[in-house]
């Protein structure tokens, strides 16, 4: 391995050990729950390892492994959610990092047999769209592949029956970011039915949205999806988040 493929693999270790804390104070991955992962190369992935807190993690524990989930490298086993992130990566050649895990308030959406398809606010349109939910499938196993495989071309957030979420993107910041909306609409969809009074947008609503949403997404790739503009985003963020507490979502 020469310097520069060292140097981009340290940053990505780094990368999954602060993605992976920040959902753990979030909330979104209690005990040892949650895996990320991100494109190493054509060939290799780095991944969270099973059995580790994602608030505790360190980037050494991280493993390397095939497109196939064979471990490569590393001292720790491969997480049994691997064929999860796989059937990401081989579905979408665009995608390049993969986020699981539990928010609460989204997972008890998908546990109530109900998908985050109502669409009740703006940001719902303009940035993950409507969320879809993949049927039970046991964890651990090829069915949750085969549970997701259907939406994988047209989501890029998907909630699992009794299960949680995978949200996945170019970089682990878009996926990361996608995890923390879908939780945000889950929280104002489950508000907004409490009060008696949800007003879904219109079909002419939409339809404008989503011609704003096409320059926004356009913007959004040309200042957040680089990798040197993410590291300095998520440093800034670090540091501004450094010693203050955020609370799990009420």
């Amino acid at each position: 391995m020469n310097e520069r493929e060292c140097t981009v693999e340290l940053g990505l270790r780094r990368d999954l050990k602060r993605f992976s804390k920040w959902l753990s104070r979030l909330g979104f991955t209690p005990g040892t729950s949650g895996n990320l992962s991100v494109r190493l190369d054509s060939e290799r992935l780095l991944v969270t390892p099973t059995g580790v807190s994602k608030g505790l993690i360190k980037a050494s524990d991280m493993v390397i492994v095939d497109l196939d989930g064979r471990l490569i490298a590393g001292a720790r086993k491969v997480t049994s959610e691997i064929s999860m992130h796989l059937a990401v990566y081989r579905h979408r050649a665009d995608i390049h990092a993969v986020v699981h895990s539990h928010p609460p308030i989204a997972t008890a959406f998908a546990c109530s047999g109900r998908a985050l398809n109502e669409p009740l606010c703006q940001e719902a349109v303009m940035t993950v769209g409507r969320v879809p939910l993949a049927p039970y499938a046991t964890t651990g196993t090829d069915e949750v592949a085969a549970s997701m495989r259907p939406f994988l071309t047209d989501h890029e957030t998907i909630l699992l029956a009794n299960h949680g979420v995978v949200s996945y993107g170019k970089t682990l910041l878009d996926a990361f970011m996608k995890m923390e909306t879908v939780e945000h609409l889950a929280q104002v969809g489950l508000v907004a039915h409490q009060l008696g009074t949800a007003q879904p947008l219109g079909v002419d609503q939409i339809d404008r949205l989503q011609s704003a949403r096409s320059k926004y997404v356009h913007n959004a790739q040309e200042m957040y999806l680089s990798p040197r503009q993410e590291g300095r985003d998520a440093d800034r963020l670090e540091k501004a988040t450094a010693g203050t507490p955020i609370s799990a979502p009420m």
